[in-house]
């Protein structure tokens, strides 16, 4: 009897001492903390300055820099190609904020951008003048052009673009799709109506012809393919839509057509270093040169043309 309740006993000492084990073993599993993953070591440019040509330091990775540009601009992917470079560059995060050369205005007067680029020279000149931007300075160049479906209904193949609007307005059956979102290329069209002896205000209202799209560039474009009507638009803008809306090019001619680009650093800026490194990216030889060459084998002829240290251009 005693020798059964001693083999009982161990055999119950034993199957303890099992589970015992056996839990020691998955606490141990639960409380060793798995290896975290890692992060790529990012250089801490504020820390130890890089010093770039210029003698201007470049930002930490961390910091994001802004940028408001027309929608011509980045329709064309010219923003997607650049914006790599200057990152890489700069060591810096780039957002690029696009709608059009109105709205990049007001986010340059409220501070909420550190640069802008645009293309409407008279309310850029403004926009310096107010204080709310330090430096105008052009980087590119091309012409707005009007295009419309191949077959010209309104028969303005030709014609100064004075000439076509008045066409264009006396047309019964012909559709004219105007940005109408106080873009640059807007402006443009309505230095144009003045220039044609035109009330801009009057051709708003003027009847079913004219059709404001209250968007970019290229929606507007896309619009005009779709109602085969007429519209304005810079010429880079045009060719790298041209295959998708399949307008042609009718009118290159008459005043207020040229088109150009230009930077400012932004007044409120909290990066005024690096809004300067953007100005001095954007007019170096080696985007000079990227600038001048982008698009060419792509559409057949430039999109922008680089003018950088140059007189700015007239017609």
């Amino acid at each position: 009897m005693k020798k059964s309740l001693l083999r009982i006993l161990l055999i119950s000492i034993m199957i303890v001492s099992v589970i015992g084990l056996v839990a020691a073993c998955g606490n141990n599993d639960e409380e060793t903390p798995s290896t975290p993953s890692q992060s790529p070591a990012i250089s801490q440019a504020t820390t130890t300055p890089q010093t770039e040509a210029s003698g201007i330091p470049a930002l930490s990775k961390k910091t994001r820099f802004r940028v408001a540009t027309t929608s011509s601009l980045y329709d064309t992917g010219l923003w997607s190609y650049l914006e790599p470079m200057f990152e890489k560059k700069y060591n810096v995060e780039l957002d690029v904020l696009y709608a059009n050369t109105g709205i990049a205005l007001e986010y340059g007067q409220r501070g909420d951008v550190d640069v802008i680029a645009v293309h409407d020279k008279v309310r850029e000149e403004k926009f310096i003048a107010d204080g709310n931007g330090t430096a105008r300075t052009i980087f590119a160049y091309n012409y707005f052009v009007i295009v419309g479906p191949k077959d010209d209904p309104a028969g303005i193949k030709g014609m100064t673009a004075e000439d076509a609007f008045k066409k264009l307005a006396q047309a019964k059956d012909a559709q004219f799709i105007s940005r109408g979102d106080s873009s640059g290329t807007h402006a443009a069209e309505q230095r144009i109506c003045k220039s044609a002896g035109l009330t801009y205000d009057d051709v708003r209202k003027s009847g079913g012809w004219y059709v404001e799209a209250g968007q970019g560039m290229g929606p507007t474009l896309s619009m005009s393919g779709e109602k085969r009507a007429y519209t304005l638009s810079d010429i880079g803008t045009f060719l790298a839509y041209q295959s998708k809306t399949g307008l042609v090019q009718l009118v290159n001619q008459g005043s207020g057509l040229l088109n150009v680009y230009s930077v400012i650093p932004v007044a409120k800026t909290k990066s005024p270093e690096m809004a300067q490194n953007m100005v001095a990216f954007m007019t170096s030889t080696e985007i000079q040169k990227l600038i001048g060459e982008y698009g060419a084998v792509q559409y057949g002829q430039q999109l922008f043309t680089p003018c950088a240290g140059q007189p700015e251009p007239t017609l």
